[in-house]
């Protein structure tokens, strides 16, 4: 501490010499204080894998016993005995912080990981997952390879269209890491179809019904309301957006009907153990936005994450298999925790999306809407998990409701039993408990 009594001459100092001095000078000061001379340990971290296999495993725990001002410099390492290797990792900003980390190499069932937490004052490692925001639309993209682009501006149709068909708040392209586009916007036969979206299709409004998702209806539409956050990081980057849901049918003529958070987050990680996939999250939480419950009325499709799919694909080259062993033939209407949605490309193989439902979500395992085998006359594919296809769902205002997706963008094929491992990381992750030193 004799550095601190002496700070006041040392300052001084920096003051009558000359400026090409200075910065050694200042260097000197700021590593000789307290902090920058070693690490200093916070905590051990206990992972158990629990009953599953883990593969390149997303992993999680809260900070809430740690201070602030220590969660701004936090360094994770893994300890395999005695021996410490820094993992990458990541503290999630909130009431309560969150540090995030990719549980890397396979773990074992009924196995525990170790990791020490340290404090320490050194540049932050450099990103690998980025946005990149443009005046129409913010791009993530994974280690430099594009991932996927949520739409800012309005997208009008094609000339001739009617323009109600505008819209914004989807996420269209999105990209196999080969490059092939999985996503479709402006198909002639449903100009309302946005790549991967979540409209609601019958909402019950006081005295009225509200049809968001056909927009051809002039009854409402869903519209981007800008960003909560942007976020970079080595285990994780994405962003956070607003999204309003207005009834042109109200008192005014433009009324918000819902307040959405949509929360887009694409993992730096490796879930097929070698190969490159990409592993996205969507979580929506939704919110009436007047003082009456809302109805979302059952209807065969509607809200949840719905997928137009690539127009190269047709009921000759692309497959559904669901969680429960059903396919395009009979997947309609039934329920599903997983969905594998894929196909060919011409000259470019084979890519897909297997789309994963939370436990947490309503009328989990959740119900879905695929489009029948022969549909417009080709088998054009469209996908859904569609929480309101049996049951109304009433939301009331001051609530909040969640619901949570998952999906795995892939290149080749998925075989079942990876799917079911990544729904198990998805639905039921490893268990972490800190300790404090």
């Amino acid at each position: 501490m004799k550095i601190l009594r002496h700070l006041p001459k040392l300052l001084m100092k920096i003051y009558k010499t000359p400026m090409k001095k200075n910065s050694l000078l200042l260097l000197l000061i700021v590593f000789s204080l307290p902090g920058h001379a070693q690490k200093k340990e916070l905590a051990s971290i206990l992972v158990e894998a629990g009953t599953y296999q883990r593969i390149n495993t997303p992993v999680s725990i809260d900070l809430k016993n740690i201070s602030v001002a220590d969660t701004l410099k936090l360094v994770l390492y893994e300890s395999v005995k005695g021996k410490l290797t820094e993992t990458a990792s990541q503290v999630e900003e909130g009431y309560v912080p969150r540090l995030w980390w990719i549980m890397t190499g396979t773990t074992l069932p009924g196995t525990k990981r170790e990791y020490v937490l340290y404090q320490e004052y050194r540049p932050s490692p450099a990103p690998a997952v980025v946005n990149e925001k443009r005046p129409d639309i913010i791009r993530i993209l994974n280690n430099g390879k594009p991932v996927l682009d949520y739409a800012v501006s309005l997208v009008y149709p094609p000339a001739n269209v009617d323009t109600m068909y505008k819209r914004n708040g989807f996420i269209h392209p999105l990209y196999s890491p080969t490059g092939n586009i999985l996503t479709r916007i402006n198909a002639p036969d449903h100009y309302h179809h946005f790549g991967i979206w979540n409209p609601w299709t019958r909402v019950r409004i006081r005295d009225h019904v509200t049809d968001f998702w056909n927009l051809y209806e002039h009854q409402g539409t869903v519209r981007f309301a800008g960003f909560n956050s942007i976020t970079d990081g080595p285990v994780y980057g994405g962003f956070s957006v607003r999204q309003e849901h207005i009834d042109f049918q109200g008192t005014k003529p433009e009324e918000i009907t819902f307040n959405e958070v949509w929360d887009i987050r694409v993992w730096n990680t490796l879930p097929l153990n070698g190969s490159q996939a990409w592993l996205v999250d969507a979580v929506s939480y939704l919110s009436v936005a007047g003082n009456d419950p809302v109805t979302l009325e059952a209807y065969r499709y509607g809200g949840g994450i719905g997928f137009r799919a690539t127009a190269e694909w047709d009921n000759k080259n692309s497959w559904v298999l669901t969680s429960e062993g059903k396919t395009r033939i009979d997947a309609d209407g039934t329920r599903a925790r997983w969905t594998d949605v894929g196909g060919m490309f011409a000259g470019k193989g084979e890519s897909g999306i297997v789309f994963f439902s939370h436990p947490s979500n309503r009328q989990h395992p959740e119900p879905m809407r695929v489009w029948p085998v022969n549909q417009n006359g080709r088998g054009d594919m469209f996908f859904e998990f569609c929480p309101i296809r049996h049951r109304d769902w009433v939301l009331e205002p001051g609530k909040v409701y969640r619901l949570k997706y998952r999906m795995l963008v892939y290149d080749g094929k998925v075989d079942k039993s990876v799917s079911e491992r990544i729904w198990l990381d998805f639905a039921y992750p490893p268990v972490a408990k800190l300790t404090l030193k």
